[in-house]
Order: structure tokens, then C-alpha cells, then sequence
């Protein structure tokens, strides 16, 4: 009888009970996972040939059954490794990557203590690629010297929306050379997905690692998007927080952080809420989970110098001619934005002009070659007194829009 790989020990026992029993009347040879424990309990990890005939010479299984049992284990001819990780039946599974390309994940299968199956990811690189349009400034310096450090000093990042946070912990890790696992954190998010949980894979029960563990065995940089929108089951980080490791309870296995192990949280507040309601969703964090933290960087908008350095990078990029009237353009945006902010500050509007906005109408600006249309498709999103209001701005400080409307730009490098 099998019952695949199961996460209670008892049951992994009674299995070995009950073929024992019935071995001399009902030969188990299709129970592969019972097998595979057996051989591994009395031989070890690692098989030659003569091991496996004198297992079969002691149980009901044929050699040729027992080998394509052990085929995805298999090193060379006659020999095999049960923790080899470039098991030939490798399983397939999600896992959300850093914003920056990486290789994509593959699962493969490995055997833990208690012979449960596990799953991790299986890359040699995750360090984020450098992008060529990221412009230093702000707290960057001081990020990327605790990230360079390898010491454990959790960082926590706050700042208004579209400013950079992620962005620049990305970049940072890309410069230092250091791996990066980045998790999106909602409400939603528990102790399941940070840690780990079963997963049933092909009809067999499996742990799969949680981004928390990965980060931890590869020392790797572990990224808290949006770390206010947590509930209060972020509260299972409690003892990683303090640079110690985590007991897998369901599985009964310690995990120790390996060197260079940091976590790093971005968010829109301090973790006090929103007072103003303009980031819904976010939550009160435990004074006792912001406590592990040692310090926080507050990431300010770019000033107009160093904006117009983050958009001339990108226009170069999406191969826009950098000619006068496009350096006109990016000025006029620029100097629209930090006069937005000024205003929000002292309380006269109740919207902001992101940096990342400005890179929104950047691009748009390089598919359709209108500026006046770039401009106002990325204004959209604001309710029809703030877009208003804003594209009126916009007019007064360049005066070569505003005329018409839908026309193709004739000073755009994408003029017919």
C-alpha cells in the first residue's frame, strides 16, 4: 500500500509495517517512495549496483524495477545519488521574481530528514542585471555599503509612492554583485508563502520552500515590497528579524541563515498607517516587528537636476534624438513636477507627480511622438479637476502645447 510521500512520519512507519507484513503474499514492488527510503536507511544517499542487488536479494523487487525507481537519481551507469540535484524528473514551479531579468527558476527534488520530498530553486544567479537608465541619488550610497557589508542589518525604506525604493535596492544588489529575492507583500500573504507549506506535485506530497527559506540558505538579499500592507501573520519573521534562524515545525528541520543573509522592507509609510487615506490598504504594523529593524532610510523624490538626468537616460535608451526641443521638453516636465510637489506639501492639491509618472509619459512619448498626448494619456489616472488642473500647469510652462491637441508634434524626431 502506498501512500506516496506523506508529512507525518507515522504513516511513512506504518507503510514499512504494513509491507513487511504482506511482503510474502502482496510484493510491494510498485511502492517506489518505500523503496527508496529502505535502501537509502540501510546503504546511505549514495548506490552503487552491488547495493542494490543485495537489497533486492532481501525484498520483494526485481533489480530492473528498483532501477527505473532510482533513474532520476542516476550520476553514471550503476550508480546513484538520492540528494543529486540534477535529478532527470524535475518539477515545475512558480516563484516570483526581482523586477530585474534573472534566470527563471526550476524545482528540483531533494530529500529532507524526515524523507519527505523538498523543493527549491535550482539557479546558479540571482543577482539582478545593472540597468543602464538608473541614476544614484538619495540614500543609494548608504544602501548599497549595508548591502556590500554582508552584515545582518535589516533596512526598512519608506517614501512616497513611484520614488525609486525598489528600483534602487535592485540596482544596489545588480552593483554589489549580491543575490536578490524580491516578494510582493498584500494583505493575503501568511506564513505559507514566506516560509513554506505542502504542495501536492504528480500525487505525491511535497514541501515547497517559501521565498524566506531560499533567501536564508543562499544568503541571498530577501526584498519586503510594500511591507505595510502586511497583516499581522508577517509576524512569523519575528526570529529572523533578530539574524537567528527558523524551525520548519511541519517538517521538524532547523534552517540557519547562511552569511550575507539581510532583509530589506520598502514602504509608503512608517508602518503607522495612512492618516491621509491616500495608501488604502496599508496597515498598522507590531511596534515589536519594527523595533528589528535598526534603521530607516526615508527616500525623497529626486530634485529637478537629478530628474532630468533619470529621463535623458531613458530617452537615450528608447533612442529618442536628444535634440534641443526633446532637452526642452524634459526640462518642462521636470520643473511641472517639483512645482506639483511643493504644492502638495503645503497642502494645495491632493495628487503628486511621481518620478515613475514622468517615466510613464516618456515612453509614451516614444511610441506615439506627441508630447502634448503623452502627456495628457498619463494624466488620466487623476480624477477630471485634478487633470485639469495640472495639464493648465503644464500650458504655462510650455507654450508649444495646448493648441492642438491631437496633432502629431512637428518637432518630435517621429514626425511624418
Amino acid at each position: 500500500m502506498s501512500h506516496g510521500l506523506v508529512a507525518n512520519p507515522f504513516y511513512l512507519w506504518y507503510d514499512k509495517y504494513e509491507a513487511n507484513i504482506h511482503s510474502k503474499f502482496m510484493p510491494t514492488t510498485y511502492d517506489s517512495d518505500f523503496h527508496i527510503n529502505n535502501i537509502v536507511e540501510k546503504y546511505g544517499k549514495k548506490l552503487d549496483a552491488d547495493m542494490v542487488k543485495a537489497y533486492c536479494d532481501d525484498n520483494p523487487i526485481g533489480y530492473q524495477t528498483i532501477t527505473k525507481f532510482l533513474n532520476r537519481y542516476k550520476t553514471k551507469r550503476g550508480h546513484w545519488n538520492v540528494t543529486v540535484k540534477q535529478a532527470k524528473a524535475q518539477l515545475e514551479q512558480s516563484f516570483q521574481q526581482p523586477s530585474a531579468p534573472i534566470q527563471q527558476p526550476v524545482v528540483v527534488p531533494t530529500q529532507s530528514k524526515v524523507g519527505l520530498a523538498k523543493t527549491s530553486i535550482d539557479v546558479e544567479n540571482l543577482v539582478p542585471e545593472k540597468d543602464p537608465t538608473f541614476v544614484k541619488f538619495g540614500q543609494f550610497p548608504d544602501l548599497k555599503k549595508v548591502i556590500a557589508s554582508k552584515l545582518f542589518y535589516p533596512v526598512f525604506i519608506t517614501g512616497m509612492s513611484g520614488n525609486g525604493k525598489t528600483f534602487g535596492v535592485e540596482q544596489a544588489a545588480a552593483e554589489t554583485g549580491r543575490e536578490l529575492i524580491r516578494v510582493n507583500i498584500t494583505v493575503e500573504t501568511d506564513e505559507d508563502d514566506l516560509i513554506g507549506g505542502f504542495r501536492l506535485v504528480n500525487g505525491e506530497t511535497v514541501w515547497h520552500n517559501g521565498a524566506v527559506i531560499e533567501a536564508l540558505e543562499r544568503g541571498a538579499i530577501l526584498l519586503l515590497d510594500e511591507i505595510d500592507l502586511a497583516s499581522n501573520k508577517i509576524m512569523c519573521l519575528q526570529s529572523i528579524l533578530e539574524g537567528k534562524g527558523v524551525f520548519l515545525k511541519k517538517i521538524g528541520e532547523y534552517i540557519k541563515p547562511k552569511h550575507g543573509f539581510n532583509i530589506i522592507a520598502t514602504a509608503n509609510t512608517k508602518g503607522k498607517g495612512s492618516d491621509d487615506g491616500r495608501f488604502i490598504g496599508t496597515n498598522v504594523l507590531n511596534e515589536a516587528f519594527l523595533e528589528r529593524f535598526p534603521v530607516t532610510f526615508e527616500q525623497e523624490y529626486p530634485t529637478v537636476k537629478t530628474e532630468i538626468k533619470i529621463l535623458t537616460s531613458l530617452s537615450e535608451q528608447l533612442k529618442i534624438p536628444m535634440i534641443g526641443e526633446h532637452e526642452k521638453f524634459i526640462k518642462h516636465l521636470c520643473d511641472w513636477s517639483d512645482i506639483v510637489r511643493r504644492t502638495f506639501k503645503e497642502g494645495g492639491v491632493d495628487e503628486i507627480i511621481s518620478t515613475r509618472r514622468l517615466t510613464h509619459i516618456i515612453r509614451a512619448y516614444s511610441i506615439f511622438g506627441n508630447k502634448e498626448k503623452a502627456v495628457q494619456i498619463c494624466l488620466n489616472r487623476f480624477d477630471e479637476e485634478t487633470k485639469e488642473s495640472f495639464w493648465s500647469l503644464y500650458t504655462k510652462l510650455d507654450e508649444t502645447v495646448g493648441v492642438q491637441p491631437d496633432t502629431e508634434d512637428p518637432n518630435s524626431p517621429y514626425a511624418t
